[in-house]
This record gives C-alpha cells, sequence and structure tokens, in this order.
C-alpha cells in the first residue's frame, strides 16, 4: 500500500502497514485518500513517517499477535520522538476498542471498521490537542451506506470494488459479524457508476468484494439479485475481465452459477470455502450445508463451465474433530481437486460461539493432520497447474514483476500469476503467453511466437478436469 514518493517539502508524512484481507486493501485506499486531504504524504518506512498507522485483521490470533508485535517496534520510534502519532484501525481496533489503549500505553488513536471516515478528525485531534483517541461505533442498515470507501483515482490495471460488508452468517468460528458488523449491500446504481469511472481510468479488470457477496441485495437495497449485477457490470465497455469473493457455498444460486456459462468476462475461477469434509463439523460450525451438497454444487458448477478452477479454504483442528472427521476432509479435497487452498489451523477468537466446545485433541495431532492436509493438497496443486505447462494462454498484464531482469507479470483467467519478459507498452493489456514452467505460486512463460499458436490450446482456458468429479 505504501507509494516511497514523497510529497512536498515540509508536508506531513505517512507510513500505512495492512494486514489480512482484500477488504482492508480498500479500507487502506481510501485512509491514503483521507490522509492525503489533510496534508500527508505517504513514506516507504515507518522511520520516514510522522505518523504510523496499522490496518489490522483479527480473524485469526497469528494476526492480532503480529500487530502487537509491529506495535512494539515502533515504542522505540515514539520514545524517540514523542510527536510521533501512532494509530491502528481496522479489525483488531474495532475488537479491542479501548482495550487496546489500555494495552498500548503509546498508542494515540484506535478507530473501527465503521470509523474510517473520521481518520482526518481524530489524527487532528491528537495534533492539536494530543490527546488519545477510540471511536469503534458501528453503524447499522442504511446509515452504514454512507460509510462505504470513497476511492482513490485508478493507478493500476485491476482494482477491487466494494459491494457489501458485514455477514449475517455468525459461523461458530469467525469473528467477522463482530468487527465488521451486520450484512448491508450498496445500491446498485453506485457499484456500477463507480466501476464504470475505474473502467474510463484504464482499469481493465474488476474484482466485487463483500464478505459474502452471493447473498448481495438482501440487507440495505436489495434492488436487484447479484447475479443481475453480475450481468450489469459486465456490459460496460472497456471492461476486460470480471471476478468476484468470497462466496458462501449455501448461497450459491442456480441463476449465479449459470452466469460462469453465459458471461464470457466472468473468469473461470472461483473461490468457494468448505472449511470441513465431515457432516458432524460442518454442523458444528453453522455453515448451512452438507458435503454432499457441497460437492453437487462444484459437480453443477463444471457442467456448466467445465474450464472452471475451484480454490478454498479449510480448517483444521474445530473444537471436537475426530480422526474420522478429519478423513473425511481429505477426501473431499481428493474428490473435489481445488486448485489451490487456504488451509488453517483453528483459532479460536473472543465472542465466536465455539469458544463453548469442548476441544480434547491434542495440539500436535492437529499439526500433524494439517501437515497431511498440506502435503495432499500441494501434490494436487501441483497436478493442476503442471497442466498449464506448454499452453499458450491469455494474461491481463498488470506490470513490473518483482523477479525484476525486465519481466513482466499478469494473470491468467484462473488468477495464476505468470512472470516473462516483454515491453512496458504490454501494460493493461491480454496478451498470448506460452507457460514454460509452473512454480509453487505462480508461472513462468514468455511471449508466444507465431509458432506457439499452432500447438496452441488455451486462448481459451482448457477443459482438464474431465478425470475429476
Amino acid at each position: 500500500m505504501n507509494d516511497p514518493t514523497a510529497g512536498p517539502i515540509g508536508s506531513k508524512t505517512f507510513y500505512l502497514e495492512t494486514f489480512g484481507c482484500q477488504m482492508n486493501q480498500v479500507d487502506s485506499e481510501w485512509m491514503t485518500c483521507l490522509l492525503g486531504q489533510i496534508g500527508y504524504q505517504p513514506v516507504a518506512s515507518p522511520e520516514q513517517a510522522d505518523l504510523i498507522l496499522l490496518n489490522t485483521c483479527s480473524v485469526r490470533d497469528r494476526a492480532e499477535r503480529k500487530v502487537y508485535g509491529h506495535l512494539g517496534r515502533c515504542k522505540p520510534l515514539k520514545d524517540r520522538n514523542p510527536a510521533l502519532i501512532l494509530a491502528v484501525g481496522g479489525c483488531v481496533a474495532q475488537q479491542e476498542g479501548e482495550q487496546l489503549l489500555r494495552k498500548v500505553p503509546y498508542l494515540d488513536i484506535v478507530f473501527g471498521t465503521h470509523n474510517v471516515h473520521r481518520l482526518p478528525q481524530l489524527v487532528q485531534a491528537v495534533e492539536q490537542r494530543r490527546r488519545r483517541c477510540c471511536e469503534t461505533a458501528q453503524y447499522p442498515g442504511e446509515a452504514r451506506l454512507e460509510q462505504f470507501p470513497r476511492r482513490l483515482p485508478a493507478a493500476g490495471v485491476t482494482r477491487f470494488v466494494t459491494i457489501m460488508q458485514g455477514c449475517d452468517n455468525f459461523c461458530s468460528y469467525c469473528v467477522v459479524p463482530y468487527v465488521r458488523g451486520r450484512e448491508v449491500s450498496r445500491r446498485s446504481a453506485a457499484v456500477v457508476a463507480e466501476v464504470r469511472e475505474l473502467v474510463a481510468q484504464g482499469v481493465r479488470e474488476v474484482t466485487l468484494l463483500g464478505q459474502n457477496v452471493n447473498s448481495y441485495g438482501r440487507k440495505g437495497c436489495p434492488d436487484i439479485s447479484f447475479a443481475e449485477l453480475l450481468e450489469q457490470v459486465h456490459a460496460i465497455a472497456g471492461l476486460r475481465r470480471l471476478r468476484f469473493t468470497s462466496s458462501h457455498p449455501k448461497d450459491l444460486s442456480v441463476e449465479l452459477m449459470d452466469c460462469f456459462a453465459r458471461l464470457e468476462r466472468l473468469c473461470p475461477h472461483l473461490h468457494l470455502a468448505v472449511q470441513s469434509g465431515s457432516d458432524r463439523v460442518l454442523q458444528a460450525m453453522g455453515r448451512g450445508y452438507s458435503r454432499q451438497q457441497y460437492i453437487e454444487l462444484v459437480a453443477q458448477l463444471r457442467q456448466r463451465c467445465p474450464q472452471i478452477r475451484l480454490t478454498t479454504d479449510l480448517i483444521v483442528g474445530f473444537p471436537g474433530e475426530t480422526a474420522a472427521d478429519f478423513a473425511q476432509t481429505l477426501d473431499l479435497v481428493e474428490q473435489v481437486r481445488f486448485a489451490d487452498a487456504f488451509t488453517f489451523l483453528y483459532s479460536p477468537r473472543p465472542q465466536i460461539r465455539a469458544l463453548q466446545l469442548p476441544d480434547p485433541v491434542p495440539a500436535a495431532e492437529k499439526q500433524r493432520w494439517f501437515d497431511a492436509l498440506l502435503r495432499q493438497q500441494k501434490a494436487i496443486s501441483s497436478a493442476i497447474w503442471q497442466q498449464d505447462v506448454g499452453r499458450t494462454q491469455l494474461v491481463l498484464v498488470e506490470g513490473a514483476s518483482k523477479r525484476g531482469a525486465g519481466q513482466l507479470f499478469g494473470r491468467t483467467p484462473w488468477n495464476r500469476i505468470v512472470n516473462f519478459t516483454g515491453p512496458a507498452a504490454l501494460v493493461g493489456q491480454e496478451v498470448a503467453v506460452r507457460i514454460d514452467r509452473s512454480l509453487n505460486n505462480s508461472h513462468l512463460g514468455r511471449l508466444a511466437a507465431a509458432s506457439d499458436d499452432q500447438n496452441a490450446v488455451a486462448l481459451q482456458p482448457p477443459k482438464e478436469f474431465a478425470a475429476c468429479p
């Protein structure tokens, strides 16, 4: 999130670090814009800053502990410069509130997920009166719509667009409804207008963002369904690719699945969190679907769009999970064959219902399960991504690669990063790239030549799941 370009001489400076999900990334863009309105310019390191801001995540204990570690490393900077302002926003701020100020006595500002718009006033209050501030009020219903992020002008090829915030599912392991609030959807006209403006500024790929986009329109301003919103965004001239995240299986409608067959610019990739392969665990989690229902959804998706690739979330060691439950998860992963999976050990969080459940399985056993799942998924992912080698795929070029050496990077329709050598003039274009190697988290390729195209089968994504249920 940090732009190392310094502002005018004498301007105030800030360093912003973002933890967690795409929702936090969008919020950080808004924070950058708001701080600019009161004369703050971004810098590349905390040592250069007059204001250090952490935008935090509390979905897992490790992420929360990381925030406290970062605050500890800020203390020497504060000791050397008492005028330095330290601020914490996001989910940890919402969860901890005043308690965070008590735990970290040198912290100046705490502001919650519904209070980003108040950041300039909070900073100015500290500047003028050197008083500590905490605001964590949540805005219900219609009032929440006024607090959705206002965005910086587009400065890239891809952007996230928030279409809803909050969650009403209250899964027993999840803190999101408590720190992000109840579900509310933006008006469709506002979403379409934002995407149209971004495309006019040069954006070519948009990802529609929400805690559960599949339930868009049910709370707040229910003018159209999510599938209808996809159709309206898809129709915007100049948009090359459309994605969305995150999706809850219980709200994946037939109408929405049909979009993958009908909308040519909707990328054939879906993140569909399953969490567990055991019906008993799914019920204890409060997920609202069974193992078989999930498998049937996958079959319906692949029937409509055979080339679709799925990614997922998996939790290992949920309270009361047994070896038999875990075996069911391994079996489901083998059946569905996810292209990638984000796998986590269960992390107890404040307020969640799962805290009341007995948890007799030793941590060492859970770690063995976790390691076994990682090995299995790594083998499946490797087999799926290896099928791309030797094929030519369309890559939307996003910019200079982190690998350097004159390389560019972009993504395939399945959201796989591809690094290749090419001129900077290709940024923003879709180009044909022949995949030469598949690495753990990306591909290496080269711009396709005419001779490559004779054997290419993947300018449109290949149908590689014929052997998969």
